[in-house]
């Protein structure tokens, strides 16, 4: 993949996050990083497309320069992204499970990925929200392999836990939804 088409790449990831279900928006992620490009496109257009998930003109654009796939014509095109369908939190509910052993590695692992600063948030679902409530990771890193430090740390968590969790890895910009969780609390600080 050329960087450019991994800037859009890694930029459309960014923008879904929240918007897709966090199950598809890793198996794009994870088959782009791998060099599965045909993979990862057949899973966001179809996502998109059979989810009924709106994307703007300016996102189909984007999707239109790294793709020549015909299922693009299958998605709804919308005025405005819209506004964000989880509440973010420092804290869960009594109930919420323990984040402990996640917390853990990925503390243990984020330095070896250029990580800054990992946080935490509750993340509650509104109306209309793909997912449920559960714990949410925001890392910030320096190296600007999002998609590569995103493979690494979630596939780390489920080998080792058997455990996947929402992660977002950030290195400049950040969407509406990653800005939401970034107002967590830090619980690792290179």
């Amino acid at each position: 993949m050329d960087v450019k088409t991994y800037a859009v790449v890694t930029d459309l990831c960014a923008r879904f996050a929240g918007r897709l279900d966090d199950d598809a928006l890793n198996s794009v992620r994870v088959h782009y990083f791998a060099g599965e490009p045909a993979l990862a496109e057949a899973t966001l257009l179809l996502t998109l497309a059979h989810g009924d998930i709106g994307i703007t003109r300016e996102e189909h654009d984007l999707i239109r320069s790294t793709s020549d796939d015909p299922d693009l014509a299958a998605v709804r095109i919308i005025d405005q992204v819209p506004p964000l369908a989880y509440r973010f939190s420092p804290t869960g509910p009594a109930d919420a499970p323990d984040p402990g052993r996640a917390d853990q590695v990925l503390a243990d692992e984020a330095a070896r990925y250029g990580g800054r600063v990992l946080r935490r948030a509750w993340r509650d679902p509104l109306p209309g929200a793909p997912d449920t409530a559960k714990w949410t990771y925001l890392l910030h890193t320096d190296d600007a392999d999002v998609l590569g430090v995103y493979a690494g740390l979630s596939g780390r968590l489920r080998v080792t836990l058997e455990e996947k969790w929402p992660l977002e890895v950030v290195h400049t910009n950040v969407s509406p939804y990653q800005a939401a969780a970034s107002l967590a609390p830090r619980i690792w600080v290179a």
